[in-house]
């Protein structure tokens, strides 16, 4: 994955940070441009990371931006931050994102019983080294839980890097409990109670919480890259009443999004110019405690 780099703008924990991608130099779309599987056989997949881990600012794939760069999410016109859950600080795995998948909103799962959340698919690497945003890793899949969060499909996909010391030892859900106990439980408890600080429910699961196998996470990835195929490719509109999104990229063959290297959206994007981050609010370091279940 050479050819792909970074070209990163202002500071982080600012409103005017942005991380592009490139191929060779040239924007182009962190959705839709960077592929989703890293092997022929499809084994390996790219994962994009959002959020390192031990960091809690919420930044992701912005779907309304043309090239949807990595943006720090805005709540009440303030950059949000996900709250540290006693004993966490901040994410406990590398938290990103699938490319080339779409959790569509119209398509209603049968095990969920509701729509996609209208985002790529959510992945979280379990493995050893802390990534840092804007990286491509490649990982396996091991295994997905089911989170219904608001009302929306949520699908949280485990992964683990390719290059981590026990990737040979994880090939499936039940290698990670025996090598990593503890880690799913914490990790189902995390994604349950992570927004009761900020006086939200708790989110449900499909499957009672249970962490579904490498076999049904595969699939999901596969009806969601689906679901990114129709959207890419004009079969679905990328703009409806229940979601908008820049589907302007530079690589995908066929799509009638595509455009030249030339378009004033790729020439327009600001050069590299990275800056030190800005200090953030000391109260977002700080602990919410949560009572949590016992297992």
């Amino acid at each position: 994955m050479k050819e792909y780099t970074t070209r990163v703008i202002g500071a982080p924990n600012t409103l005017e940070h942005r991380i592009y991608f490139e191929k060779n130099g040239v924007p182009i779309s962190a959705f839709h441009d960077v592929p989703l599987y890293a092997s022929e056989d499809k084994t390996i997949l790219n994962m994009i990371v959002e959020i390192p881990r031990w960091t809690h600012a919420k930044v992701e794939i912005n779907k309304a931006t043309a090239l949807n760069p990595l943006i720090q999410d805005i709540k009440n016109n303030k950059l949000r931050f996900v709250r540290n859950i006693f004993p966490h600080h901040g994410y406990m795995w590398n938290y990103g994102a699938f490319p080339q998948t779409w959790e569509d909103p119209t398509q209603v799962h049968p095990d969920t019983k509701v729509g996609g959340d209208n985002d790529p698919l959510d992945v979280f690497e379990i493995g050893e080294q802390i990534g840092y945003a804007g990286q491509i890793k490649q990982v396996k899949v091991l295994g997905v839980l089911g989170l219904i969060d608001g009302g929306e499909g949520d699908w949280k996909v485990i992964v683990i890097d390719i290059n981590d010391p026990l990737a040979s030892q994880l090939n499936d859900i039940y290698d990670v409990e025996r090598h990593m106990p503890g880690l799913i439980n914490a990790s189902r408890e995390w994604y349950r109670i992570y927004k009761v600080p900020d006086g939200k429910p708790e989110n449900n699961f499909a499957f009672n919480g249970k962490a579904m196998n490498k076999k049904f996470a595969t699939g999901i990835i596969r009806e969601t890259h689906a679901y990114w195929e129709r959207l890419v490719s004009g079969e679905v509109p990328p703009k409806t009443d229940l979601y908008d999104i820049q589907v302007v990229n530079l690589l995908v063959d066929d799509s009638p999004y595509k455009v030249p290297k030339n378009d004033t959206r790729v020439t327009g994007v600001p050069a590299h110019a990275p800056k030190p981050a800005a200090p953030t609010d000391p109260t977002n370091d700080k602990w919410a405690y949560v009572r949590q279940r016992r297992h």
